[in-house]
């Protein structure tokens, strides 16, 4: 599964390009995101890569997930979306 990860100074509409490309080629995709801003830039995301697919049929649905990743030796918390159709 393809993983897009996202900060906080991610440009939304850029991340739903991306997510709707991979959506469209795979059928799948993960958002990772670490903090507050970075979650909120991947909820935006997500909700314009919705209008991006929509016109193809494709309803897409988010699954929330925590996950622990390690950054630079220490570990920390993220939030993952898993992304796909319905």
């Amino acid at each position: 599964m393809e993983i897009l990860k996202v900060s906080a100074s991610s440009n939304p509409k850029s991340v739903a390009g991306a997510l709707a490309a991979v959506v469209r080629e795979k059928f799948s995709a993960e958002v990772q995101a670490v903090g507050a801003g970075a979650v909120n830039q991947s909820i935006k995301a997500i909700a314009i890569a919705r209008g991006y697919v929509a016109p193809n049929g494709i309803d897409l649905v988010c699954i929330p997930a925590f996950s622990e990743i390690d950054i630079d030796g220490e570990e920390r918390t993220a939030i993952r979306f898993i992304v796909q159709p319905r």
